[in-house]
């Protein structure tokens, strides 16, 4: 598909994007997504999203370093090539993978108390409080704050950005976004969630099915503990605190260290 970047483009109307251009990856290889010259206007990304369906490109804010902006999105800090489909891999096996590296750890059983060392399996769906397309346009006016740049990814579902651009994030947690990308598809599917933005280590979801009770939020905030181990290790603390923080929450955030 990344072949088809484009043609996808060239099928647009005139004016649909602003100024940018395709960014081709520091290891070669066509170029797996286009970027916006300035920053994002979110009116726009609101218009592309709901374009979907019929231009195949799905957009994106995208954020550098504080430090270095231009990494990893304006010099192709990517890797397309070194990621694997989503298609290839179970999220609840993934999981559950994910959670027994954790269990290795000597404070672990303090930090997922009361829940309990053991896998306790993937969180029950969410009941959707709207249309996922709406929390994502909510959540893109939050997020697009002068800085981030709208990008466009040639994918059928906003999950497989991850995989699709090689985005490197959680390099050090796991140098394989098409992993990363079957957990979050699993997350569109149950929760409503929409991928909105990344950034040089972060991710960000809007969720129109957000847990909206306690016991369900620490389930799901099992799943995130897996995922994404730096929120809790050193974020919340404990697997009970984090659940707090997404109790009822439309939007979920988060970051390899």
């Amino acid at each position: 598909m990344i072949t088809d970047l484009p043609r996808l483009l060239d099928a647009l109307p005139a004016g649909a994007v602003p100024p940018g251009r395709l960014v081709t990856p520091e290891d070669g290889g066509p170029p797996p997504y286009w970027l916006s010259d300035d920053p994002a206007e979110p009116y726009r990304w609101t218009q592309l999203r709901r374009n979907h369906q019929v231009t195949g490109l799905w957009p994106l804010l995208l954020s550098g370093l504080r430090s270095e902006e231009e990494r990893p999105w304006a010099v192709g800090e990517v890797s397309p090539a070194g990621m694997s489909s989503p298609d290839r891999h179970d999220p609840t096996e993934l999981l559950a993978q994910w959670w027994g590296e954790d269990e290795k750890d000597a404070d672990f059983a303090e930090v997922v108390a009361p829940l309990g060392v053991r896998w306790p399996g993937p969180a029950d769906p969410g009941q959707p409080e709207g249309s996922p397309g709406d929390f994502a346009d909510e959540y893109v006016a939050f997020l697009a704050d002068g800085q981030t740049r709208l990008g466009l990814v040639p994918a059928v579902r906003s999950a497989d950005t991850l995989a699709v651009t090689g985005w490197t994030g959680p390099a050090n947690f796991n140098c394989d976004s098409g992993e990363i990308a079957a957990v979050v598809r699993s997350w569109e599917e149950r929760f409503g969630a929409r991928v909105i933005g990344l950034g040089f280590d972060t991710l960000h979801l809007s969720v129109a099915a957000p847990p909206t009770s306690p016991e369900h939020a620490l389930r799901v905030a099992a799943e995130h503990f897996a995922f994404c181990p730096d929120n809790v290790w050193q974020g919340s603390g404990t697997l009970a605190a984090y659940a707090d923080q997404i109790l009822d929450m439309n939007c979920w955030a988060f970051w390899w260290d």
